[in-house]
């Protein structure tokens, strides 16, 4: 059986300053499904992601975005926040005098869920647990101070207690060693398995990919999706590079 549609982007142009970046991307996401956005560095993919999320910087020019199907391209994003649409930041920012358990708590409180205090820190010390995070951390300000991996895996931990209805990570593997991103696949597919969520892992490395069942992978160029087609693309991108897509 097929599974319901959850995100359908339908001919969106999307522009930065004056510049337009995507040029009439189609992307369609089922729920409980894990999509690979792959290319080459400046191709589009973080843009889409940003656009999908409603990211004030980016301009949609033309076309949709249908969430669960209502038309969100003009909805703030708190609200899509709200609806369950969730951003792994390439480059995590400091938030200083917020610490990481305020953030995720506030989170949750603007969500509308009802955590009492008590059982909200049981569930953030457990979740940390999970992700090799010493607990000390939740109680200094948000990546300040952070290291690379230390920040990737607050992102993590933020999409494990938030449990999104669809998690857009953005490049979440990038620079980090072995172990970090060993710890950081084990949440992502702690949020597969556990929330059930939709993933759309925008990356032009595979690294994150290896513990996770990848339904669909889309290639972008130039700021449009050139190639799409299963796993096996991924695994012909390993073999031969992106060159191997123009075949």
């Amino acid at each position: 059986m097929k599974n319901k549609e959850l995100l359908k982007v339908e001919g969106l142009h999307v522009s930065v300053g004056e510049k337009e970046i995507l040029h009439g991307v189609d992307l369609s996401v089922g729920s409980d499904e894990t999509h690979v956005l792959m290319g080459p560095n400046g191709t589009g993919k973080s843009t889409l992601g940003y656009a999908i999320t409603g990211n004030p910087m980016y301009t949609v020019n033309s076309g949709r975005i249908i969430f669960d199907g209502k038309d969100i391209t003009e909805m703030p994003v708190n609200e899509r926040a709200k609806a369950g649409i969730f951003l792994s930041f390439q480059n995590p920012p400091e938030i200083p005098g917020v610490t990481l358990s305020a953030f995720i708590r506030g989170a949750l409180e603007e969500r509308g869920s009802k955590l009492r205090l008590w059982d909200f820190k049981k569930k953030l010390a457990e979740t940390m647990k999970l992700l090799n995070m010493d607990e000390s951390y939740a109680e200094r300000d948000l990546n300040v101070g952070f290291s690379g991996g230390e920040k990737k895996k607050a992102e993590i931990l933020q999409m494990l207690m938030l449990e999104p209805r669809l998690a857009i990570l953005d490049e979440t593997d990038s620079g980090l060693d072995v172990d970090a991103v060993r710890t950081v696949s084990e949440g992502v597919r702690l949020y597969r398995d556990r929330v059930g969520g939709s993933l759309l892992i925008i990356t032009h490395s595979t690294r994150i990919l290896e513990a996770l069942k990848v339904d669909r992978t889309h290639v972008m160029e130039g700021g449009v999706i050139v190639k799409e087609g299963g796993a096996e693309l991924v695994d012909l991108i390993n073999e031969r590079g992106f060159s191997a897509i123009a075949d």
